[in-house]
């Protein structure tokens, strides 16, 4: 193994461990501020979207300031602000503590993952991107199940207390190797600025730029389904009587079908540059994402998570690849790439939240408004491509 290789593995570690802690911090925040305070759906929506929003204006700006500051100064402030918020949410006893140190949690947060997607595909010739795309895709989507998975079940054997030291814990390790990564030496700088899409029939940089804006447009969408969902997820466990173990046995399935859809897309090129896949995607989005909400049956939670993952695994798989396509600034694009997350992660709560207040008599007003919302995220898309001819 070269030294680029080792590099781009210890890369992948500090990414998986990422994943893994911030999942089972930020996804059974809300089962600890229903337990812990009570919170309603509406609550937790709000405070989704007051995360989301701070996600959002603080990524790209982070994404920049990364390339400018350096990529491994980034990663330490980020592990560290992290580590320190979550080491004195552990310790406060008010809702008003927990959001505020949530809220520092994702500022530091920002610095990490624009930095993580630039430095798996930095010095790497365009015809390795895909392949290191495509890994960096696989990783953080398998210990992100395995966090939601195992992460309810961590919570009836430690305490809700565990959702705190145990990614405390995992960012330390973090900061640890990051450090070691720095000291690494480099390899050398490989000029990546062509199409990253090889096959003999390389797309004209128009369609490529095109593609870009049509999987950034899809992509806040896909995370306005995804953090609805998480932030309404015990309610939705209440609603079938299921404990926090095994409502993240049961609600964790759309992690893994996004897993699987990552290995198929990272080995199979053909969806690459075709629209019909990217629209198809968002068409199931919309219907497994209502279907998951609004239908009071467990097995067609269980089936429509198989399509939720499917869809959302190629969405934000398009959006990740085609920002790092013939772009010579990644870490902007990746900043660029995570505020579109961010502005999905705070519009879907925010709609949701806002319909659960002015039409409290129905329960499933949140999941109606969002779900009109992803139909409108669809006709935009379909006029953006139409806007290409």
């Amino acid at each position: 193994m070269n030294i680029r290789q080792k590099r781009q593995w210890l890369c992948f570690t500090i990414e998986g461990m990422n994943s893994f802690s911030t999942v089972l911090y930020f996804n059974y925040l809300y089962f600890f501020l229903q337990a812990k305070f009570g919170f309603s759906d509406k609550a937790n929506l709000a405070v989704a979207a007051l995360l989301g929003l701070c996600y959002a204006l603080s990524s790209w700006q982070a994404g920049r300031l990364a390339r400018r500051w350096g990529y491994f100064n980034a990663l330490k402030l980020g592990f560290g602000i992290m580590a320190s918020a979550l080491l004195v949410g552990a310790q406060l006893g008010s809702a008003a503590g927990q959001i505020a140190a949530a809220v520092v949690a994702t500022l530091g947060m920002c610095f990490t993952w624009p930095v993580l997607e630039a430095l798996i595909s930095e010095n790497e010739t365009p015809d390795r991107v895909p392949h290191a795309v495509g890994i960096y895709n696989i990783t953080w989507a398998a210990t992100n199940a395995g966090a939601f998975f195992i992460g309810g079940t961590l919570i009836e054997m430690f305490g809700y207390r565990s959702i705190f030291y145990i990614p405390f814990g995992i960012l330390t390790g973090q900061f640890a190797l990051t450090l070691w990564l720095e000291k690494m030496p480099k390899p050398i700088a490989v000029e990546n600025n062509s199409p990253i899409y090889h096959d003999g029939n390389e797309p004209a940089p128009a369609l490529v730029k095109k593609f870009q804006q049509l999987a950034w447009l899809a992509n806040p969408f896909a995370y306005i389904a995804i953090n609805t969902l998480i932030a309404v997820l015990p309610g939705i466990a209440a609603k079938f009587q299921l404990t926090p173990m095994f409502a993240g046995f049961a609600c964790s399935l759309w992690g893994f079908v996004r897993l699987a859809a990552f290995v198929a897309l990272w080995r199979w090129p053909g969806w690459h540059y075709r629209f019909r896949w990217l629209v198809t995607a968002f068409s199931a989005l919309i219907l497994s994402f209502a279907a998951i909400l609004i239908v009071p049956n467990l097995a067609v939670l269980l089936v429509s998570q198989i399509f939720f993952g499917v869809a959302i695994g190629l969405i934000y798989y398009s959006s990740l690849f085609y920002s790092m396509d013939a772009s010579d600034s990644k870490s902007e694009h990746g900043g660029i790439h995570e505020a579109a997350i961010g502005a999905g992660n705070f519009f879907g709560p925010a709609v949701g939240a806002m319909s659960l207040q002015f039409a409290a008599q129905n329960a499933n007003a949140g999941a109606w408004a969002v779900s009109g919302l992803l139909l409108a995220g669809l006709g935009g898309l379909l006029w953006l491509r139409k806007s290409a001819n």
